[in-house]
């Protein structure tokens, strides 16, 4: 099948997402081609930020491509294809965050070794990451979405908000409660 380019009224400007939208949902897949390469990009960085790797946010994107196809037609205000993508491509990297087995590269381990941590204080890191995956899991799940995107991938508060379709504020008060239950929670860890 050879790929059609993105579809254009007869002027030949690019159609507006509310046009493509409709098309997909209603079967057209050159439509879905065309949103997607419209807004792969932006996901891509976004889901990149987020995972700390190309490969990762590769299987992300793949997976969110995927489930885009598959409930477009529950999105309910088409104009905001964009911040819907981005939040599903946000939620396939949490999802992926949370299943990854922490993984330590070789050169990380060469630099640990050259600062001379002991065993004890592998240990200790170790336990501290695995508390705080634990924590996150007791938070609600807006919440950990908000905290991951703003402590792991570094989305402003602006981005945030428009990526969950809230406000600023609601983000900032989340985010501030959602810090708030993960130092109790990792400090109910100590003991």
């Amino acid at each position: 099948m050879t790929p059609s380019p993105a579809p254009t009224a007869s002027t030949g400007v690019e159609l507006p997402d509310t046009l493509l939208c409709a098309r997909a949902v209603a079967g057209d897949q050159y439509a879905f081609q065309a949103l997607i390469r419209r807004h792969a990009p932006a996901m891509r960085s976004y889901a990149i930020r987020l995972t700390g790797s190309t490969a990762d946010a590769d299987d992300v994107l793949q997976e969110t491509f995927i489930q885009a196809w598959r409930k477009l037609d529950t999105l309910e205000d088409a104009a905001k294809v964009r911040s819907w993508l981005m939040t599903l491509t946000s939620r396939k990297a949490i999802d992926l965050i949370r299943t990854r087995k922490p993984n330590v590269p070789i050169d990380d381990v060469a630099e640990t070794h050259a600062k001379e941590q002991t065993p004890e204080q592998s240990a200790i890191t170790g336990s501290e990451i695995g508390a705080l995956a634990k924590a996150l899991k007791t938070l609600p799940k807006q919440s950990q979405e908000i905290w991951v995107m703003r402590e792991v991938g570094g989305s402003s508060y602006q981005e945030i908000a428009e990526l969950l379709d809230i406000s600023p504020a609601s983000v900032r008060g989340k985010l501030a409660r959602a810090r708030i239950k993960l130092v109790q929670e990792m400090e109910g860890w100590d003991s």
